[in-house]
């Protein structure tokens, strides 16, 4: 059965090391020709199983059999390394167009396109030895495929909020959502469930549902339409809608890989890999489940879409997608846009609140930040804003490049105040001096020392450090309690993140049984009725990406 023989083949290394298999496999079945033609990639990764193999080819030629030593060419198995070296952009010599430009001249169908174009390419590059590393470690440690994937999933998500509160009104923010309704739309068309995840999981995110004076532009027809989007990918009964939708399609059809991750984790930890003590014979219900669903991702790998991609626009979509924001950064600037709407307005402003206990214990016991990490994480940030918008690559941002970066961090201040010595262009050491004073004027809220705690996690949770998952069920992470930024344990010591306590404010946007509180400390005791109506980061459905 060429299925069995197929499943058998994939599926070896969850229980073996494919050297150990093919010592066994050789003494029975002296030609792994099958073996090469539908696993190349393992036999060029792999130099320990490629040695073996040749080994084996010399025995064969050694012994007389020469036409079974001809059977097996290791030098005709492609190169796979180059497919999945994790690339670093290099910046051109041309001049770049400004990043609005982008938003502005791609329509719904060409932007869903190019977005479909990108995640497709990043997702072939995906093997089964990602799939499998990340089952057994719960995160993408030493995993920078699956990493890079997740990666830009996630940046798809944050640039659209990014585009939407860039525009200064209502009106304005209105038009960037519905427009991206329209790429979703497309998106679904295609196919393309994954980036239509990213896109519904933007626009869903606390940070735009939050603006009620943008919501009341946009018609009651795009609201009908991105509900139904919504509920074709929520979670409720285990994604049921998209799973019967996925199923339907033919052809093209790119899935929610966070999903299926999930469904790889489910049956890992729910079956034994060995049906007896002994690990004499393998559970063969388990590796049935698994092969299922990795045979399915596979397939997909061989079925590209029908789409055609300009170059230079996926070099600047991609530039533009490089994005180095916090959940809290983005909430913060959503805030700017449309604050908080007090109860009870009045012509003198209310003198604010005294902290509560908690609160008050919390800034208490935080430790100073240390400058030494600020300005690590500054140069960071630096380093990835001169790679991205130092267009002729003289070390200098000139005005022309200074507003392309204005339009992806429209909050920065103006040209003059990074200027330091007024010679029309900025330097690094100039704008590092700038971040650095901003983050002593802002009383070190740009410091990056975090109160964490251990948690567990019912549902999938992003590590910010090094953007793996961290399984409720299986991994334990560490939350702060000040910020809520969670992280594996062991990326802690290494989290270059700014830590801003959640602010808390009296709201009416929500009636008081439905708002939301931090769950990072215990509610306070005997809180008055008037005090509890308070809105904290909303927590979305899709705050969590994949």
């Amino acid at each position: 059965d060429a299925s069995l023989v197929r499943m058998f083949l994939m599926m070896h290394p969850w229980y073996i090391p494919s050297t150990d298999m093919a010592k066994k496999l050789v003494l029975k079945y002296p030609s792994p020709l099958y073996w090469i033609s539908e696993f190349p990639a393992e036999f060029n990764l792999s130099p320990e199983l490629a040695d073996q193999i040749k080994d084996f080819k010399d025995l064969l030629t050694t012994e007389g059999n020469e036409s079974q030593s001809q059977l097996i060419d290791l030098d005709s198995v492609p190169s796979y390394k180059w497919k999945r070296q994790v690339t670093q952009r290099v910046p051109s010599v041309s001049k770049k167009r400004k990043m609005s430009l982008l938003f502005d001249h791609l329509d719904s169908c060409e932007l869903a396109e190019h977005l479909t174009y990108l995640e497709y390419k990043s997702f072939c590059k995906i093997l089964f030895q990602d799939y499998h590393s990340f089952v057994m470690h719960g995160c993408t440690v030493d995993n920078p495929i699956l990493e890079r994937f997740i990666t830009l999933f996630n940046s798809v998500s944050q640039w659209i909020q990014l585009m939407v509160l860039s525009k200064p009104t209502a009106p304005q923010r209105a038009a960037v959502i519905s427009h991206f309704i329209r790429v979703a739309q497309k998106l679904l068309q295609l196919q393309n469930f994954n980036t239509l995840m990213a896109v519904v999981g933007g626009l869903s995110n606390s940070s735009i549902s939050r603006l009620k004076d943008t919501q009341a532009h946009i018609s009651t027809e795009t609201n009908k339409v991105f509900n139904n989007l919504i509920e074709l990918v929520t979670s409720c009964g285990n994604y049921s809608q998209y799973r019967k939708r996925f199923s339907e399609c033919s052809g093209f059809r790119f899935p929610i890989l966070g999903v299926h991750l999930k469904d790889l984790i489910a049956v890992h930890v729910a079956l034994m890999d060995w049906a007896d003590k002994e690990k004499t014979r393998v559970n063969l219900a388990k590796t049935q489940q698994l092969y299922a669903i990795l045979q399915e991702l596979a397939l997909i790998q061989i079925t590209p879409p029908h789409v055609d991609a300009n170059t230079d626009l996926l070099n600047l979509l991609t530039v533009s997608l490089d994005q180095y924001h916090t959940e809290e950064e983005i909430y913060q600037m959503s805030l700017q846009r449309e604050p908080r709407k007090q109860a009870n307005s009045s012509p003198t402003p209310a003198p604010d609140p005294k902290p509560s206990m908690i609160d008050e214990w919390s800034v208490s016991v935080k430790p100073n930040a240390d400058p030494t990490i600020i300005k690590k994480h500054i140069e960071k940030m630096v380093e990835s804003v001169f790679k991205n918008f130092d267009s002729d690559g003289d070390g200098h941002i000139s005005q022309d490049e200074f507003e392309a970066i204005r339009n992806n961090f429209p909050y920065l201040s103006k040209f003059g105040e990074l200027d330091k010595n007024q010679d029309g262009k900025i330097s690094k050491e100039e704008m590092i001096d700038y971040f650095m004073k901003a983050s002593s004027l802002l009383n070190c809220k740009m410091g990056f020392i975090h109160t964490f705690t251990e948690a567990t996690y019912v549902k999938p949770t992003f590590c910010e450090h090094c953007a793996g998952f961290i399984w409720g069920f299986y991994k334990q992470g560490y939350k702060c309690k000040a910020c809520g930024v969670n992280c594996h344990k062991a990326c802690r010591s290494r989290l270059a993140v700014e830590c801003r306590k959640r602010t808390k404010s009296i709201s009416h946007e929500t009636p008081p049984a439905l708002q939301a509180r931090s769950y990072s400390f215990p509610p306070p005791a005997n809180t008055p009725h008037s005090l509890q109506n308070t809105e904290t980061l909303e927590e979305g459905v899709f705050d969590v990406h994949l």
